[in-house]
């Protein structure tokens, strides 16, 4: 059945570039860096950060922080010498299919679905809870909860924007799903559009977070920070969905930070998207590698300096009854008196940072269907380009679509944690790809080549592994049922449509290729 046949680097080459039936070359080093930062800088650090504090590392989440950080690290290099050999859309999908052939690349083309497209619902959620913070603070006024929240949420709360609505059920996240139109019309019109826009949004965005950082560290209380790790004896505590109880295995210790890490890696979601834009660079061999990598160090640092100064103004058991819809804000008027004017600052960054998280995971989730469309493992309709702009905008379409039922439908705490285990599993394979590759194919040209590969790649594959295991059983499950419709897919329609399986290249004038190796 040949289902570990591969895709030949050359190619892949060839298929990279430009001409007038694909994506256009317009983003430079500056734009890939910001795509990066863009991406990252977002739910993860405005609302993961306090989720993670309170549930499970409280003050040591920024041991968290450093543990997914070290995966993501590990992962990035890979990522970046993929990206810098093999300059062409489609992110991890691409670089299995020439690694380890078609089978392995078909599963985790359809994992990334999980990241990217559910990772755009994840924010759009969180930008419809700002957004109803903004029209509270500047006009008083809100989005009623039944029509900002999803049909299995219920308001339990007793203070707030809320209070006169308890009881109330949720029917449909209308601000989600406008957020996610507005974008997906932005994308449509062009990618080098977008990027202006994303970079824009990244300098407001980062310049919030500094004055976070260096206004709110002469308000830290050291008292927050002891003990560092929670410790099993620290109680309960009733939240609006249930009761926390410290005492459980992965809510305490070591083991609390370790999950914390599989929550907050949501956070560093992002550097590998800048890897779907390889077809859209001027110069990916050199700029890929960059745009990767220092996005990541960059944030990675912020990550660290923000969640400290975050555990220190409150109590990280807060975070679990007041302030999980706005925990910055919250915690800004709770421990910075006279700073209510950052707190509104904070609301209006927060919104333009979501909304630039959400451009960067739909342009890359349209990118990876496109490639995967191209080699015909999916329908014809995920790469058709518009005749003018040449981006992929009947895709952009169907993915609104999709992003918008889960946005619109499905709580975030469900769907932020199926993000985060498939994008783990990306980036296993990733690391995984690029040790096959150095011993099967050592004399391929490598702009930039990953240190010590046969320590990193192992260790990379390592760590996301580890922080995979702590998930929960129950994302466990949601994976397997989402692979196995993915296995459906690809039984019943890729294996029959497959180019390379039938020896055909990306152009349809093109004769037959013979040069494809299992």
């Amino acid at each position: 059945m040949k289902l570990f046949i591969k895709k030949p680097i050359a190619l892949l080459m060839a298929a990279s570039k430009e001409g007038e039936k694909t994506l256009k070359r317009t983003l430079g080093v500056g734009s890939l860096i910001a795509l990066g930062i863009g991406a990252i800088i977002g739910a993860g650090i405005f609302v993961r950060t306090a989720a993670a504090a309170g549930e499970h590392a409280g003050p040591a989440v920024t041991l968290s922080f450093l543990i997914a950080a070290a995966g993501c690290a590990l992962a990035g290099l890979c990522y970046a010498e993929f990206a810098s050999m093999i300059p062409i859309a489609g992110s991890a999908y691409t670089y299995s299919y020439a690694t380890m052939g078609e089978f392995i690349a078909w599963i985790i083309g359809w994992d990334l679905v999980l990241e990217y497209a559910l990772g755009a619902a994840t924010v759009a959620i969180g930008w419809s809870q700002y957004f109803n913070t903004f029209l509270e603070t500047f006009f008083n006024c809100h989005i009623p909860f039944a029509l900002s929240h999803s049909p299995f949420e219920t308001s339990t709360t007793t203070t707030g924007m809320y209070a006169s609505e308890l009881g109330s059920h949720g029917i449909v996240n209308l601000p989600a799903i406008f957020i996610l139109l507005m974008l997906t019309l932005l994308l449509i019109k062009g990618t080098a559009e977008s990027a202006a826009v994303n970079n824009v949004i990244v300098i407001i965005k980062v310049a919030i977070v500094l004055m976070i950082i260096g206004l709110g560290w002469s308000f830290i209380n050291p008292a927050y920070h002891t003990p560092y790790l929670i410790p099993a004896d620290a109680g309960t505590v009733k939240t609006n969905t249930g009761i926390v109880h410290y005492a459980d295995t992965f809510n305490h210790g070591w083991l609390g930070v370790l999950r914390g890490a599989s929550v907050v890696f949501f956070a560093f979601i992002g550097f590998d998207a800048v890897s779907t834009a390889a077809q859209e660079a001027k110069n990916p061999q050199k700029d890929m590698p960059k745009g990767i990598l220092i996005s990541l160090v960059f944030c990675t640092v912020l990550y660290i300096l923000f969640s400290h100064v975050l555990t220190g103004l409150v109590s990280y058991k807060d975070f679990l009854v007041q302030g999980k819809e706005a925990s910055v804000t919250y915690a800004i008027h709770a421990a910075m008196p006279g700073y209510g004017w950052l707190a509104k600052l904070v609301t209006i960054a927060i919104l333009a940072g979501f909304s630039s998280v959400i451009l960067v995971m739909l342009l890359g989730q349209t990118r990876v269907f496109y490639t995967m469309s191209v080699d015909g493992l999916i329908w014809p309709i995920f790469s058709k380009l518009h005749p003018k702009f040449r981006t992929p905008y009947k895709s952009q379409w169907f993915f609104f679509i999709m992003v918008s039922v889960f946005a619109g439908f499905i709580p975030d705490s469900i769907v932020g944690d199926m993000v985060s285990i498939g994008t783990l599993f990306a980036f296993v394979l990733v690391c995984i790809g690029i040790f096959i590759l150095r011993r099967t194919d050592p004399g391929l040209t490598r702009p930039f080549q990953t240190p010590i590969y046969y320590i990193v790649c192992p260790l990379g594959a390592a760590i996301c592994l580890c922080m995979m295991a702590s998930e929960g059983l129950d994302n466990w499950l949601r994976l397997f049922i989402w692979m196995a419709l993915g296995m459906i897919v690809y039984f019943t329609y890729s294996i029959k449509h497959s180019h390379v399986r039938h020896g055909k290249t990306e152009a349809a004038n093109d004769p037959p290729n013979p040069k494809f190796v299992e």
